[in-house]
């Protein structure tokens, strides 16, 4: 019952929330986004998505091996693009994720060790995306750089609590001893091995970066003059509302976009119309990943289906 709620939840909410937008400030900023995009910024962020994909795959496989279910780049960044389509068109925004681990454990009969893989590979971006954000949102003006400190601090402590929790001593055989032994070693052998953790890390400020650039992107296109001084942490703030439940892609991002651009006196449908525009381009830029679905699913109703062995002799009876 709680999942259902918990479900229809994170659907509802960011539909509610695009509702209000609608009804506050009506269609004209949505349709205003929409038609100052043109083809030659589709195109440089569907450059930007290439590199980012890339690094994310990268970043995947390295986890992957790190936990003993390595696959082959280009199948990485294949189903890396199918994931990206998948989570940019349906509820969730976690949904291509979700497929994406599930595939890759039927293929190297791991389940949990491949989803585990997602969910560290993941984990890691966000650790990161949540460093450089911080450290933007301290160094440059922005409208909450008054709280920065003192959520910094929250986090700090938080952090330091769960690793003492994960350190108090326990009965060997009890279940959380078990599982958070389990938790230590997916992170030691899937992001501090080696010097995976270096690698893991450069992947995540490159990809944080091409993602800040599509969103500056998406503001000069959508009209936007104001300096980078002033739209990057603004950018920070919207990418870190875009991990949070949406309906494909959309809701959270256009009511964190639009609260701080009129916070920072940009103005609250310039803000809409810009998160219009970097949604449209994320959509075209994960466009590769629906003709990987395609192919997959023409590869499937093409496959022979093989006849089963004849019964030997007796065996019938057996």
């Amino acid at each position: 019952m709680s999942r259902a709620l918990w479900r229809c939840g994170c659907v509802i909410g960011p539909a509610v929330l695009l509702a209000v937008l609608l009804w506050r400030l009506g269609t004209g900023p949505f349709i205003n986004g929409v038609r100052t995009i043109d083809g030659g910024a589709l195109a440089e962020a569907a450059g930007i998505a290439v590199l980012t994909t890339l690094c994310c795959a990268w970043r995947w496989k390295t986890v992957a091996r790190g936990l003993g279910v390595d696959l082959p780049l280009p199948v990485a960044v294949a189903a890396y693009y199918r994931s990206l389509f998948l989570n940019v068109t349906l509820p969730g925004g976690v949904v291509g994720d979700v497929h994406r681990g599930i595939s890759h454990g039927r293929d190297v009969r791991d389940l949990g060790r491949a989803l585990r893989a997602v969910v560290w590979e993941r984990s890691a971006g966000q650790v990161v995306q949540a460093v450089l954000t911080v450290a933007i949102l301290v160094a440059l003006p922005s409208p909450v750089r008054s709280s920065v400190p003192l959520v910094a601090f929250a986090v700090a402590v938080t952090v330091g609590a769960a690793v003492l929790v994960v350190r108090v001593r326990s009965d060997g055989r009890s279940e959380w001893s078990r599982f958070r032994r389990a938790v230590a070693r997916d992170i030691n052998d899937g992001l501090l091995a080696r010097r995976a953790w270096l690698g893991i890390s450069l992947a995540s400020a490159l990809i944080v970066a091409g993602h800040t650039i599509t969103f500056l992107l998406a503001a000069r296109t959508a009209g936007t003059t104001a300096p980078l001084s002033q739209l990057l942490p603004i950018a920070m703030l919207a990418m870190l509302a875009m991990v949070l439940p949406s309906v494909a892609g959309w809701g959270p991002r256009e009511g964190v976009t639009a609260w701080a651009f009129g916070a920072a006196g940009l103005g609250v449908q310039q803000g809409v119309a810009t998160a219009v525009v970097y949604g449209v381009m994320v959509l075209v830029a994960s466009l590769p990943g629906a003709f990987v679905l395609v192919v997959a699913w023409f590869r499937g109703t093409r496959m022979p289906v093989r006849s089963p062995r004849p019964l030997r002799e007796g065996a019938a009876h057996a």
